[in-house]
């Protein structure tokens, strides 16, 4: 799965191979929200299907097998794509980006059920961090042919291999959840939407953790929409090519890597309250360092923080759900968490129309005051660890 992964990076690859086929600033912003909206914010709507019954195995593999079509699909689409007119080859995107996302959407549902199951609450910690550093080493060797691939052909061959490559990693690693034995049942009865919404608000009166989660994550979360705009802005800033988006993506992982090792090393010692102002600052850096340095920042340097900010809130964010919701509503709970993606869904829509508008500098000011806002959120949050 981390294999394939690195082949349809949400962060660079997608984004890159979307920009060579025409896309606009605004267009990048449609499409980041519906890999966000689709695979977070959806999941608020899903939640309360998925979590009627008492196993979700076979949601999961519904939500890969989901994302295998998308990539296939996207695939053909551009090894047939010098005979399809720019418009015609953005909304084909739009429409397999979406199958892609709503697939996650499913697929991260019902994983976060099962893996809550099978990780003790105080193994939480050892155990995001050691599953990052692990999926980094994987990423590192996927990066560097990923790398390859998009220096052995020109657009559009180079990202149909990199998609072609990408579904057979994903196919192969999908055998290992057909064998997944799911032995412990989890379900949480809720017979419409409306019922959800009632138990979304019990949860927020009952949970004091709960609303800080949600401003958590609505805040921060705005990180993981933040790279494909620095792809955006090098292209048309630096005229950065394919050639550079295995550079970048590998200095991602990189950072990724080295986040995640460093977490294990001292997860004993670290509250995911501090980790979360922690990683708000960092990742201040990124629009601080486009704002003042403008065209001469290092955008190899951008994307080793990006990576390394990634990682760190999403060991945090994963650690905090597990903290506040229990087995039989852990579902639930990672439905509610899409309503804490609202922000980071719009977001990109917004970005794409500022930068359009205004050009860079106000979508990266907007970017560092929203980030630096999670710290007031982080400080709420109770965990015991």
């Amino acid at each position: 799965m981390s294999f394939a992964q690195v082949f349809i990076d949400v962060d660079t690859v997608i984004p890159a191979m979307f920009i060579e086929a025409g896309g606009s600033a605004l267009q990048l912003g449609i499409l980041t929200a519906i890999m966000l909206g689709g695979s977070s914010f959806t999941q608020l709507f899903f939640a309360p299907f998925i979590s009627n019954y008492n196993y979700k195995k076979k949601f999961l593999l519904l939500g890969i097998n989901a994302r295998m079509l998308a990539l296939i699909l996207m695939a053909v689409l551009l090894f047939s794509v010098a005979d399809s007119p720019p418009r015609y080859t953005i909304w084909l995107v739009y429409l397999l980006i979406g199958l892609f996302s709503f697939g996650g959407a499913f697929a991260n549902i019902s994983f976060t059920d099962i893996l809550g199951k099978s990780v003790l609450q105080q193994s939480g910690k050892p155990f995001f961090s050691v599953k990052l550093v692990l999926n980094g080493l994987i990423f590192l060797l996927a990066a560097a042919l990923a790398s390859r691939l998009l220096d052995a052909f020109d657009y559009p061959l180079n990202y149909a291999w990199m998609f072609v490559v990408g579904f057979v990693a994903l196919s192969i690693a999908s055998l290992g959840f057909w064998n997944l034995k799911e032995v412990v049942p989890s379900r949480l009865s809720i017979p419409s939407f409306k019922v959800f919404i009632q138990l979304f608000a019990i949860e927020l009166k009952e949970n004091r953790n709960l609303p800080a989660f949600l401003g958590f994550i609505n805040t921060q979360g705005i990180t993981i929409a933040f790279l494909p705009f620095v792809m955006l802005y090098a292209k048309e800033s630096m005229g950065t090519g394919s050639a550079n988006t295995g550079n970048f993506l590998i200095y991602k992982i990189i950072g990724s890597v080295g986040a995640g090792f460093g977490l294990y090393l001292l997860s004993g010692k670290f509250r995911y309250s501090r980790l979360i102002v922690g990683n708000a600052l960092v990742a201040s850096i990124l629009p601080f360092l486009l704002l003042i340095l403008g065209e001469n920042s290092p955008i190899w340097f951008l994307f080793l923080l990006g990576g390394i900010t990634f990682a760190v809130y999403q060991v945090s964010m994963n650690g905090v759900l597990l903290e506040v919701s229990g087995n039989a509503n852990r579902a639930l709970y990672t439905g509610i968490t899409g309503a804490g993606n609202i922000l980071p869904a719009l977001f990109p829509l917004l970005g794409g129309w500022l930068i359009n508008s205004f050009g860079f500098n106000i979508f990266f000011g907007l970017y560092l005051v929203t980030v630096l806002l999670s710290v007031l959120f982080a400080m709420r949050i109770k965990c015991s660890s």
